[in-house]
């Protein structure tokens, strides 16, 4: 293959020299080498479901020729972009421009566009890619379109489309044809019904005549028919009408004195509704009135007759009330001016009097008890306590109502008895 050699000098020196294809000297381990291929690369770019300028999403795949530039100053270029690269890595490089051209372009075009002239199109995308890859130092040789396709069978639908117009133009062609002959047809039929017209017409002018003789004939007969019959009917209808103007005057005559029952009849009626109707239910809205009437005075007499029972009832317990209070306070005064009135005598025997009950009322408990066994190692064990009883009574009464009995000279003498 043919190679392009760069080939640096000798102590450090920066100057370049590019071969193409033939041979170079260069010093072993002092002279640096780097080849680039000057061969033709094949690229396939290929831009799924794209969508075109109406919408449609497409698959594009093309075939792309490419080569380095082997001009000095364009083969420099390439040297910088490429030198030391291998070929995939150069074919990736091209292949990713080639493929953005060719996506930005479907974007422009309908499917119409690219399907019916691929040429066109392979050419757009030459013409827009060039001048990016020239700059790289790569030429394209030759673009072509490979194949359209879509997965919604919008192609295939173009195709049925144009099939469809052809047949279209087919049949308008036989349609055209056949119309042309029914045409000529019609000319030839048309020119023999002319003929056969003329001759009907002929013949058919003296059948009129003939008739028109015939009607005349027959005009004059039926008119004469026509008005004796008129005639005629004139005369039944004038005797009709004689005999109906006599049924409307019986009729007028019945009417009137329809008209008179029925005058009579609606008084009769009247009278009868005013008579079975009206008077009843008068008299039963009257009685209902009364009983309305009588019903209100009872209810209004006996709410009266319970509103003064309810007076006197209040009035006689208010009295007793006061009677009693009264009484009460009567007897309390009487009480007070007959206390006031005893001396100490009768008032020891109020107390005396009453000293039962309050015993009666202290023992009521024992009452419940069945025997009391008092226990003493002393025969006269049982007399002293009741000794200390009777001595222990007078400070309780004295105690409990104020009285002291140790006055009064009975106790006295039973206290000093007992000392």
């Amino acid at each position: 293959s043919s190679n392009s050699h760069n080939l640096g000098a000798c102590c450090g020196s920066d100057e370049k020299t590019y071969m193409v294809g033939g041979w170079a000297w260069a010093w072993w381990l002092i002279t640096d080498i780097q080849r680039i291929t000057l061969e033709i690369m094949t690229l396939q770019p290929k831009c799924e479901d794209v969508e075109t300028a109406e919408g449609v999403a497409i698959t594009v795949t093309g075939v792309a020729q490419i080569k380095v530039m082997t001009d000095h100053d364009l083969l420099a270029i390439a040297c910088e972009q490429f030198l030391g690269k291998s070929v995939p890595e150069i074919k990736g490089v091209v292949l990713q421009t080639l493929e953005g051209h060719l996506r930005s372009i479907l974007g422009t075009l309908t499917v119409e566009q690219i399907y019916q002239d691929r040429d066109k199109f392979a050419q757009l995308v030459r013409e827009v890619a060039a001048p990016d890859v020239g700059r790289m130092g790569i030429e394209i040789l030759s673009f072509t379109i490979k194949d359209v396709y879509d997965k919604l069978d919008y192609l295939s639908s173009l195709g049925k489309t144009q099939t469809a117009a052809v047949q279209r133009d087919a049949d308008i062609g036989v349609a055209e044809a056949e119309r042309d002959a029914g045409i000529r047809e019609a000319e030839c039929k048309k020119e023999m019904m002319d003929v056969k017209f003329l001759a009907d017409t002929k013949m058919a002018d003296s059948k009129r005549k003939l008739e028109l003789q015939k009607a005349a004939f027959n005009q004059e007969v039926n008119t004469k028919k026509a008005e004796a019959q008129l005639a005629y009917e004139l005369q039944a209808a004038k005797e009709q009408q004689k005999i109906r103007l006599e049924e409307i005057e019986i009729e007028v005559v019945q009417r009137k004195k329809q008209i008179t029952i029925e005058e009579k009849e609606i008084v009769r009626t009247e009278k009868e509704l005013i008579a079975m109707v009206k008077r009843p239910a008068e008299a039963e809205a009257y009685k209902m009135q009364q009983l309305a009437e009588g019903q209100k005075m009872k209810k209004v007499l006996m709410a009266q007759a319970e509103a003064e029972k309810i007076r006197r009832i209040g009035e006689a317990e208010a009295c007793s009330i006061e009677a009693i209070g009264k009484a009460e306070a009567e007897k309390m005064r009487l009480k007070a001016e007959a206390y006031q009135q005893y001396g100490e005598a009768a008032k020891t025997a109020l107390v005396l009097e009453a000293l039962p009950k309050i015993a009666a009322k202290v023992a009521a408990p024992l009452a419940r008890t069945n025997e009391i066994v008092i226990l003493s190692g002393k025969g006269n064990r049982v007399t002293g306590e009741v000794n200390r009883l009777l001595a222990e009574l007078p400070v309780s009464v004295n105690a409990l109502t104020g009285i002291d009995l140790s006055k009064i000279p009975l106790l006295q003498k039973m206290s000093y008895a007992q000392a």
